[in-house]
């Protein structure tokens, strides 16, 4: 995998095996708040940061956010877009994603082309990746105006993914949407998993080690947690849902 310093982070350990994303809101965990919730994380094996998850983020509660996770863990800080609005100098990288099954062509490329000046003056390593919004999708999918990938058609996400590898995107995110229900069927994982070759991250719904086992055993490279770390802070069913990647890790 080429790409930059994050990029080459992330490869280096995805070596070893699966990785663990917190996402943390910096609405909901403003400026501190952010930072000692990533402190928590990391101790508890996450490796690395995602900042992002509510809409009409300013660039300066984002650049807070950043700038006290890096005072408090030395892992990479990404921004998780909602908009151009949002980023900020501070992170170490963005996730450059086009939300492939979307009706709104800004989330598809035209929020691209404008953002695209920005994060370069600002020094921000793009990550491209292809976000997939899988059904029920929840808000995200409902701001994101996307046609959700049906529980029961891992061939359609399949499809979606491999087209997104062939594009020269990166990663493939699954997106279950904040607050689901259940997480992203592991059929649909498992399919993925099988026709590309890019990492493939999970998100949305993880809320038990269970959880964790079967996206992990289907395929997924990297598990991402948000709600479960910002609304029960990083306790025991956090720790288990990172000890599930971390066992993963050394088998």
């Amino acid at each position: 995998m080429t790409g930059g310093r994050v990029e080459r982070y992330l490869a280096d350990r995805l070596v070893g095996g699966p990785v663990h994303f917190t996402l943390i809101d910096p609405d909901k965990s403003p400026g501190d708040r952010a930072g000692a919730v990533a402190r928590s994380a990391v101790a508890a094996g996450s490796h690395a940061i995602l900042l992002g998850g509510s809409t009409g983020i300013s660039e300066q509660g984002m650049g807070d956010a950043a700038d006290a996770v890096k005072r408090n863990v030395d892992v990479p800080a990404i921004i998780f877009p909602e908009g151009p609005r949002s980023l900020t100098p501070r992170a170490d990288a963005v996730l450059f994603m086009s939300m492939l099954n979307s009706r709104n062509l800004d989330l598809v490329i035209r929020a691209h082309a404008q953002a695209a000046p920005a994060v370069r003056s600002m020094g921000l390593e793009p990550l491209s990746l292809g976000y997939l919004i899988v059904a029920p999708g929840m808000r995200v999918g409902e701001v994101g105006a996307a046609d959700p990938i049906p529980r029961d058609r891992p061939d359609l996400a399949a499809g979606y993914a491999l087209a997104a590898e062939y594009l020269g995107m990166h990663m493939v995110y699954l997106e279950a949407g904040s607050g689901a229900p259940e997480p992203v069927p592991a059929e649909i994982v498992r399919a993925v998993r099988a026709v590309v070759s890019v990492p493939l991250v999970v998100g949305g719904g993880i809320r038990t080690a269970g959880d964790a086992r079967r996206l992990l055993a289907a395929g997924a490279n990297v598990l991402v947690t948000g709600s479960i770390a910002e609304e029960q802070g990083v306790g025991d069913r956090f720790r288990e849902i990172v000890g599930e990647v971390q066992g993963a890790r050394g088998r």
